[in-house]
């Protein structure tokens, strides 16, 4: 049964679900967070300072550069919704997909870089996809 929705509703637009994975939703959160009110939003380092404790800082500045590197060599608009929304845009799950893979499948995280970019010039974004990757494998919290 589908739900009453306005005419101009577009279910399509949010296609996919929120992750599961707690790792992978603390990611998610804190990217929209920072898409959405900056890159030094406090929700999005709370958030990380709670799950991390006080090894926060890593993943939260290299969650920051790959945020900056994606927004500043996008050649279009990256679609991001709501922090609270348990749906993701298109765009939401191939940064979170390129993340979470960007050391095991390097080929796979630069062509979901460039989808969501739109733009050719993704390397800055890869590399620091790389490091949050790595940060939180690090710290305990893989994203598996």
């Amino acid at each position: 049964m589908r739900p009453n929705l306005p005419a101009n509703t577009d279910i399509t637009a949010l296609p996919f679900a929120a992750p599961l994975e707690p790792n992978r939703r603390l990611l998610l959160y804190a990217l929209r967070r920072m898409g959405a009110h900056g890159l030094n939003d406090a929700h999005a380092a709370q958030a990380m300072l709670g799950t991390f404790g006080m090894g926060y800082r890593r993943p939260l500045m290299m969650l920051r550069v790959f945020v900056q590197e994606s927004a500043s060599m996008a050649a279009r608009k990256i679609s991001i919704t709501g922090c609270c929304c348990m749906r993701m845009t298109l765009d939401e799950a191939r940064l979170i997909e390129a993340i979470a893979t960007a050391e095991s499948d390097v080929q796979g995280a630069s062509l979901l870089l460039r989808q969501a970019m739109g733009s050719e010039q993704y390397l800055g974004a890869l590399c620091a996809a790389q490091a949050t990757q790595a940060a939180f494998a690090d710290l305990g919290r893989p994203l598996v």
